[in-house]
């Protein structure tokens, strides 16, 4: 994409931003209508001629006129037609303007309600599918206003918003939006986009003051009752008005702060719109119907509290407030009160900063895109597979290593007690059993688990390294920290979910080689290569050994060997080896095990069987580098 346009479609209020991939560091406000903030209306005329913004309030032959209607959107499927309708004008507007071409690369970014699900935005992305958009992507407001606030360098500087968590409070003209930004991540939030509590309901409250309090009450009520567009218009210029009190309180209070709207209906009439210091105070603590009784500050204060109570990860460390209402000083004041171990920053521009952040989310998304194409291409590569090869042998002798002492103890012992009792009968049944034990042993869960910190150290110490020689620069290109798609940060890190599952790095079919060299390497070692040798050392050895000396008369070496490992030993004879001399003799052999495994390892090991592991360790490697550039984001902060 060329360029990214970022559409905040407000209920109140609208704005628009673009930011080309190449030349321009910050986005700019494309105006519309010749208002770079444009009121969130449309009217149709008689003629069918679609007008937008603030002309669409009171152009007089309209025979259609629609405001204020997005906060309905998830009440209503109706609202559809509104959103689609003002969507339209938008972009006939830019059109016409020259600001969008025909046929241009480019894509559009519209910013929703955080609390918004899937099937919500879904359904609104097909709205601006249907009215001839180019590609659209709808983006949550708060994050986007975060984005716009971390970009433009309006967060202190040194904040790593990619190592803190950070709670984005947007309050709108209808909803308040709660978003928790973890890790650079948005989290949804139960109450997230759900609480209808806007700066509209201040409006709301300021004009029936103003209503209220004007002669010409009478007149003013009836034109609202017949016309919605202008009861809503009055409600935009109270806004404004709010927004101008607030934005210097103490200026205010030695001056008067009024403003006049000429309503034309059926008669002309002026509504004069007055703030002050007792107006101010009712607009957050009177209770209204729209609340169900409660006040403005009863809803914010106990919707604060709900998302505290929702987080399941660490606090926030910063309260970033953006929209027009958070310059309030009371609003910081109720969030200092919730959350007293948090920073609180507010937005400087307000008005822009969602349609800003949407521009630059576009930007970060094709950044991202690159992102994961560059590691596509490393997956695809056969550099991850050369890498595991080289090492391969040493998670062979890791493995040998964790493995040998548990199988002579959880194996060896107990074949040996049950030839010792008869319940084998002959020294030549030991290798066949063996190998029955050893492969049950290496099913079960304990064994299994005595792979997970060799495999583990393996990974860290020979794998990871090589691996970020060539992650570390996809990450600096895209100034994301190296530690993203590093082995070693996710291994050991227990709260990380993804992480090479150790126990499945070696299946018990890919233990066949090691078991049959395992095998043959132990029964050497305990039976001497001729199945005497267990039972001629030792002190019991001293009246086998004279058995032994007749029977090599009588047969000779070879014949007598053969004949011991298949005759069935009398138990008293197999009792005169105490279960203790067997353990002692394990325990004597473990190092020469290892050492006749790693020679083994040089001369006879099973290619088929190691190229299959290198695949298959390959691949879990591979598939957990794109799980962990599925959570990977550009960071916010450039």
């Amino acid at each position: 994409m060329e360029r990214f346009i970022g559409f905040d479609l407000g209920d109140a209020e609208s704005a628009v931003s673009y930011l080309k991939k190449e030349g321009m560091k910050t986005p700019e406000v494309i105006p519309v209508r010749d208002a770079k903030s444009f009121i969130t209306a449309y009217a149709r005329l008689n003629d069918q001629t679609l007008l937008i913004g603030e002309e669409a309030c009171y152009a007089p032959d309209a025979s259609e006129r629609k405001i204020r209607f997005k906060s309905r959107f998830l009440k209503d499927q109706a609202i559809d037609r509104d959103i689609k309708s003002f969507a339209a004008g938008v972009l006939g507007e830019l059109y016409t303007t020259g600001n969008l071409v025909q046929g241009e690369d480019c894509c559009f970014y519209v910013g929703c309600p955080a609390g918004w699900n899937k099937n919500d935005r879904e359904r609104y992305r097909r709205i601006f599918e249907k009215t001839g958009y180019p590609p659209t992507k709808i983006i949550s407001e708060s994050r986007a206003a975060l984005v716009s606030a971390c970009r433009s360098k309006h967060l202190q500087v040194g904040y790593d918003i990619l190592s803190h968590p950070v709670l984005v409070v947007d309050i709108g003209s209808s909803t308040t939006d709660f978003a928790y930004i973890s890790g650079g991540r948005e989290v949804e939030l139960r109450t997230g986009g759900e609480v209808f509590l806007g700066g509209g309901i201040m409006d709301e409250i300021l004009l029936e003051e103003s209503v209220a309090a004007s002669r010409d009450e009478r007149r003013i009520r009836d034109a609202f009752s017949k016309s919605e567009a202008w009861r809503s218009y009055c409600e935009f210029a109270a806004r404004r008005l709010k927004e101008k009190y607030f934005a210097d309180e103490d200026y205010w209070q030695t001056h008067e702060c009024t403003q006049t709207v000429q309503i034309v209906y059926d008669q002309p009439v002026r509504l004069t719109l007055r703030m002050n210091a007792q107006i101010a105070d009712k607009l957050l603590n009177k209770k209204t119907k729209g609340l169900e009784g409660r006040s403005f500050r009863d809803v914010f204060i106990e919707s604060l509290r709900d998302t505290r109570t929702s987080i399941t990860g660490d606090m926030p460390d910063l309260i970033f407030l953006t929209g027009g209402v958070s310059r309030l000083p009371a609003i910081t004041d109720w969030c200092r009160d919730v959350y007293p171990e948090a920073v609180i920053i507010t937005e400087l521009n307000p008005e822009f900063s969602v349609s800003k952040g949407l521009s630059w989310c576009g930007s970060i998304d094709e950044e991202m895109r690159e992102f994961d194409a560059e590691l596509q291409n490393l997956i695809d590569s056969t550099t991850i597979e050369r890498i595991v090869t080289e090492q391969i042998d040493g998670l062979y002798m890791a493995a040998v290593d964790a493995l040998t002492g548990p199988i002579l103890e959880n194996c060896v012992v107990p074949i040996m007690d049950r030839w010792r009792s008869s319940r084998i009968e002959k020294l030549s049944e030991i290798d066949g059993e063996l190998k029955k034990e050893i492969d049950a042993y290496l099913h079960t869960e304990s064994a299994k688990n005595l792979l997970v910190d060799p495999v583990a150290q393996w990974l860290r110490k020979y794998i990871a390294p090589e691996l970020e020689q060539y992650t570390m620069p996809i990450c600096l290109k895209h100034k994301i920290p190296y530690r993203a798609l590093s082995l070693n940060s996710y291994l050991s890190l227990s709260e990380i979910d993804i992480r090479l599952n150790a126990k499945t790095v070696f299946g018990v079919e890919q233990f066949t080689w090691l078991i049959d060299t395992i095998i043959s390497i132990l029964v050497g070692l305990l039976c001497g290569g001729s199945g005497v040798a267990l039972i001629a050392n030792g002190l019991p050895g001293i009246f086998a050994g004279a058995v032994l000396s007749l029977v090599v008369l009588f047969l000779g070496k070879n014949r007598m060997q053969s004949a011991l490992l298949n005759m069935n030993i009398p138990l008293p004879m197999r009792r005169l080896l105490p279960k203790k001399y067997l353990e002692n003799h394990l325990e004597s052999i473990t190092d020469e095990v290892r050492a006749n495994f790693y020679e083994s390892l040089e001369k006879d090991k099973n290619e088929e069987i190691s190229e299959r592991l290198v695949r298959e360790i390959s691949e879990q490697i591979e598939e957990c580098l794109t799980k962990m550039a599925r959570v990977v984001e550009i960071p916010l902060i450039s």
